[in-house]
């Protein structure tokens, strides 16, 4: 049992970060000048490419503003930001810690293709003594390469790869290799001698590149005779350390976390206690407004308990007590909701996870409308270009406005009804805390609702998956507007702005041209609709949701079986309804597979088509074979296939990891073709596919949190200890003013409970957590020369 315990341990990874900006690039060097003021960034795992910028024309100094997100399904030495691929930022695994949420300039170093290497060898040495043909002893050194991973992908396929081994010293003797390499060294040169192996891709017409090398010292079997290990590749002479030229710098912002995420039995009593919150009297003491309150400076605390919270249907009571807790403390109704507070960010995160597809249904066709039409708007007399006329552009700039107004107006049957919900209640909260403001109960809704989810995602489109990247400056300037006047118009039907409270002379005369009556009546007809008493009533028929789509290679299910033809560029999209390929984006289907078919989700080795970043989809027919972008694409795909057909009648058992060809399985060798699989098929956690939300992962990131801020937790007990015991006038208010403390012995009874609980966690984690690797082994292996 403590086996299987300890195989469902997972290493988790996440990296989110955004690409700000570049300054003093370097021009490509070759005869188009135009080409040369071309420039993009992409990120790279080791020298795998997982994200790419949009191109920028005619820039030196670029602002990209592209947020981008991912997990990272796999072990990597590097993370590598390329400009235009001629220079890059690198950054060690073991570096990213100390660039952690934070924003820094980098400077960009040149790109040698001889120092771009990844990927390990298993080399194993032996000394052996032999007598000769005439009686004398000599020593015999034998070294042999048992195998190779994480070798780059050349043309989108695996390496085909071969090795020279050398022997490095007083004389040098090379070896092609094969499967053993031989020498004969004498005993005193020992101590000077090092194996040197270099690792090649066999490219055609003899252009064959070079992989990365390991240097091993002789005098490392000195006391040993046999020596075994893995060793990371390293670029040639262990890479150019001389000095570049200045080829600019790139601002980056950088949030890498890893999870140590254990079995499930280990969380219950935390998890509990979380969920427990929206029940203890005052919601100050609760577990969940206690992690809030600690953790105030550091958005990314919130999100992991709003998840669990909605996962486990109590987001609704906790928010409605937070924010109950709030209006306590507001004084006046026209300041409502307004700062940055623990009941605004738990809506902000929960409109962003829950609110995605009501986004997309009510924003996307018109924002990729302004995104492509690229019509002027701008009204401000000082930025005007000349030849602009802003008669024109206000014009441009109303129809746009209209048409985001209009779609959100009456977007109101499409509002996920958990966000319907939680404005109900904050309605009627903001209606009970100021009785005699007829608008506030319209404002407590649209203070979120417009300035907050709509208003925001027509500003930054690309940060809500409304656009593949950020705008244009000129585009980005449209959306600014259009988004300014959203929020306006919104907050007419619940505060009653004037238009003499408007600060640009400008953007006043530019609201003269909407009818406010009508604006207003519309507006509080919208409200009333998201926030009714009336739970809205399910139609039992989802609608088909787009989860995921984009460019894949998909290998032909024809008769042919053999061939780099059989792989064709495929647009895949998967809804949660059907999986389906398409020409291009935008074309009829070629071939639909409804989800409730899929059978199995499941990787593919790599050996089957000599291809990385290969799935496999098992349905009625013959599997689909797919091959991602990237490692990230690939999980991504695999994960949210698996989530759509995780509930599926007759899912697989047992799947096979390659293809069959030849009269057989290549992983099992059954000349059945319709034989059980040999490998069980992976478990898929039953998460809801709507929210997909890892309970364990995110126990365990407020585990982390809480740990982080150990200190504070610490302070906090003291206070209440202090609050509980001094009867007089409280003289030590300010030292504590920082936390929240209504009831000092309920918050201490809760502080105490996690304490315990945290202490007890930590003890699982240390007792279940791998110790550290041997140094050499696969998951250690030896960084650089060694001896």
């Amino acid at each position: 049992m403590a086996e299987e315990d300890d195989a469902r341990i997972r290493i988790l990874q996440s990296l989110r970060g955004k690409i700000c900006e570049a300054k003093n690039l370097v021009p490509v060097s070759g005869s188009n000048r135009q080409r040369d003021l071309c420039t993009f960034c992409t990120v790279s795992l080791d020298q795998e490419e997982v994200f790419r910028t949009k191109v920028f024309d005619k820039s030196l100094s670029p602002f990209y503003g592209e947020d981008f997100y991912f997990e990272i399904p796999r072990p990597f030495q590097c993370l590598s930001f390329y400009n235009h691929l001629v220079s890059k930022v690198s950054i060690r695994k073991e570096d990213l810690c100390k660039y952690s949420g934070k924003e820094h300039w980098f400077s960009l170093q040149p790109v040698d293709p001889n120092s771009e290497v990844q990927g390990k060898v298993h080399l194993e040495m032996r000394l052996n003594e032999l007598i000769t043909e005439n009686g004398s002893m000599c020593q015999q050194l034998l070294v042999r390469i048992i195998e190779c991973q994480g070798l780059p992908l050349i043309s989108g396929q695996n390496c085909d790869s071969y090795a020279t081994v050398s022997l490095v010293g007083p004389v040098t003797r090379s070896s092609s290799y094969s499967k053993k390499s031989h020498f004969q060294v004498e005993e005193e040169d020992i101590e000077k001698l090092e194996i040197k192996v270099d690792l090649w891709n066999s490219g055609n017409l003899g252009q064959d590149v070079f992989l990365g090398e390991i240097r091993v010292s002789v005098k490392i079997l000195r006391n040993e005779h046999f020596h075994r290990a893995w060793y990371l590749l390293q670029p040639k002479g262990n890479g150019n350390k001389s000095k570049s030229d200045d080829l600019g710098s790139l601002r980056l912002k950088l949030t890498y976390i890893e999870d140590t995420v254990l079995p499930s039995t280990c969380y219950t009593s935390l998890c509990n206690l979380l969920l427990k919150s929206p029940d203890v009297k005052p919601i100050s003491a609760s577990a969940a407004h206690i992690l809030g309150d600690i953790c105030r400076e550091r958005y990314e605390a919130i999100l992991p308990m709003v998840r669990l919270l909605l996962h486990n249907n109590r987001f609704v009571p906790f928010v409605s007590a937070v924010a109950a807790l709030e209006l306590e403390n507001t004084q006046e109704a026209n300041t409502i909701f307004r700062g940055n507070t623990l009941a605004t960010r738990c809506i902000d995160d929960m409109m962003k996870i829950v609110g995605k597809n009501y986004l997309t249904v009510t924003l996307k066709s018109v924002i990729d409308e302004i995104c492509d039409s690229n019509k002027t708007c701008e009204i401000d007399p000082i930025k005007l270009k000349e030849g602009d006329n802003v008669e024109v552009n206000k014009e441009n700039l109303q129809g746009y406005v209209q048409k985001v107004f209009s779609s959100i107006t009456q977007s109101s049957s499409s509002c996920p009804p958990l966000m319907c919900d939680v404005f109900r209640s904050l309605r009627q909260l903001a209606s009970k805390r100021f009785p005699g403001d007829p608008h506030v109960q319209y404002s407590a809704v649209s203070s979120f609702v417009f300035l907050r989810f709509f208003a925001v995602a027509v500003l930054s489109p690309h940060s809500f998956q409304l656009r593949s990247h950020h705008p244009d400056p000129e585009i980005s300037r449209t959306l600014t507007l259009i988004s300014k006047t959203i929020q306006t118009l919104g907050s007419w039907g619940s505060l009653s702005k004037k238009l003499s409270s408007f600060k640009e002379t400008y953007m006043c005369d530019f609201f003269k041209s909407f009818q406010e009556e009508k604006c207003i009546e519309k507006v509080k007809k919208f409200l009333d609709e998201i926030s009714s008493n009336v739970s809205k009533e399910s139609s039992g028929v989802a609608d088909a949701v787009v989860l995921k789509e984009g460019e894949v290679q998909k290998r032909a299910q024809g008769k042919k079986r053999i061939g780099k033809k059989n792989f064709k560029k495929r647009w895949l999209r998967v809804t949660n309804r059907e999986l389906s390929y398409h020409k291009h984006r935008g074309k009829e289907a070629l071939c639909i597979i409804d989800v409730k078919n899929i059978r199995a989700v499941e990787k593919l080795d790599e050996s089957a088509f000599n291809r990385k970043n290969m799935f496999q989809v098992v349905h009625a027919e013959k599997p689909l074979y797919v091959q991602a972008g990237n490692c990230v694409e690939a999980s991504e795909w695999m994960e949210v296939l698996s989530q759509v057909s995780r509930c599926n009648e007759g899912r697989l058992a047992t799947f096979h990891p390659s293809n069959y060809g030849g009269g057989a399985w290549q992983c099992c060798k059954n000349p059945s073709d319709s034989a059980p699989g040999c490998k069980p098929c992976t478990a898929t956690m039953l998460a809801n596919l709507q929210l997909d939300i890892d309970c364990d992962r995110e126990t365990e990131r407020v585990f982390s949190l809480l740990s982080s801020n150990d200190s504070k937790l610490q302070n906090m007990e003291d206070a209440c200890a202090s609050l509980a015991v001094y009867q007089g006038p409280q003289r030590e208010q300010e030292e504590y003013s920082k936390f929240t403390i209504q009831e000092p012995k309920e918050t201490f009874r809760t502080l105490k409970q996690l304490r315990n609980i945290m202490e007890e966690l930590q003890k699982q984690h240390n007792i279940r957590s791998d110790p550290t690797a041997q140094y050499g082994s696969l998951d250690n292996p030896i960084v650089g020369k060694t001896s």
